[in-house]
Order: structure tokens, then sequence, then C-alpha cells
């Protein structure tokens, strides 16, 4: 009699904390965005991009510190931004880093007080198992003025989607209480 063997499920560990980039992450960023911009599924970016929009990456680092993957916002007004950069490095992929880095990019929107973040992707089981709505491009006219102003449309290289998910509104800020740095003398009273 043959015993019986239970199949061990897969255990899935904890994902990394997306993180802040770094000037350091420049080239790395760069490459990992661009290897998958020649089959449409990102807009090439720069150098100067990336420098310019640090502060909107978050990254996800392998033990070694290699970037398993990144996402970034990019801000068309105060109210209004898009997901961009979604990309994991195929060494990566299949451990749950694409809806991690979703997850990361919502995060970060919500704390800057959007009320709303949208995304076009190929990719839509990710994005609407994250809880974004798949929508019209004419709601966005922004979007269509600067496909309009690259040189290479995504709406002219697959069917894209585009995703949007409204963020809670987050309340206003409390003004934080002000010390003087000089001994002796106190911030405001209430």
């Amino acid at each position: 009699m043959t015993p019986l063997i239970k199949p061990v499920a897969k255990e899935r560990l904890p994902l990394p904390t997306a993180t802040s980039a770094t000037d350091a992450d420049v080239p790395r960023i760069v490459a990992l965005n661009n290897q998958f911009s020649a089959d449409g599924l990102t807009l090439p970016r720069t150098s100067e991009f990336v420098r310019t929009h640090l502060s909107d990456y978050r990254l996800v680092r392998g033990p070694d510190g290699s970037i398993w993957g990144q996402v970034a916002l990019d801000e068309y007004s105060p109210s209004l931004c898009e997901l961009v950069s979604l990309a994991v490095a195929p060494a990566a992929q299949g451990k749950g880093l694409g809806r991690h880095l979703i997850t990361a990019a919502v995060d970060l929107a919500n704390r800057r007080g959007y009320p709303q973040l949208f995304a076009v992707s190929l990719a839509d089981t990710l994005f609407l198992g994250a809880g974004f709505m798949q929508s019209s491009i004419d709601q966005f006219p922004e979007k269509i003025w600067r496909y309009r102003a690259i040189s290479r449309s995504e709406l002219s290289i697959g069917k894209k989607f585009l995703f949007v998910r409204d963020l809670p509104p987050t309340p206003p800020r409390k003004p934080r209480k002000t010390r003087s740095r000089r001994p002796g003398v106190r911030g405001p009273r209430k």
C-alpha cells in the first residue's frame, strides 16, 4: 500500500517593502523600464525623465540590492496623476510584485492627495484585481494630448485598456505647532 502524500502548498515569502529611488538607481530604472518598451509594454524613458520624477518612483529590491520591480506616478495636474513605468524584472515575475507595486503607487498617490489615479495597460486582470475600473480614454483629454505629442502612440501598439481608481479623500493636514529655535521663546499659543 502506497502512503498518501499531500502536496505541499508553495509558501509565498513576504514581499520586500517598496522604497524610494535614489540617484544611484537611475541607470537601472531606465534599463528595466526600456527592456519592455520595444514590445510596447512601457513607454521609453530617459535618464532625464527618471531624474525629474525620482521622488515619484517606488522600487522593490532583491536581496542583492538589484531592482526587481518599479512603478512611478506622473502628475498631469494637482488633481490628476497616472501610474506609469510599471515593470517587473523577468527573473522576479510570478511573485506578486506587480500588484505589490500598484499598491505602493496607490498609497503614494493617496498620501499626496490625488482624488483619482489612472493607468493605461495591457494587463487588465492585474489592474482590475487591484481595485481599478476599466474606463474610456476620452475621460482624460490630457492623456490624449500627450499621446499626440509623442512620436509613438501607445494606442497604436495594441489593444491597451485605461483603468481608473478613485482614491479616498484625505483629510486636510493639521498645522504643526512651531517652536522657535531661540531659547525661552515658544510657538503660537492656543
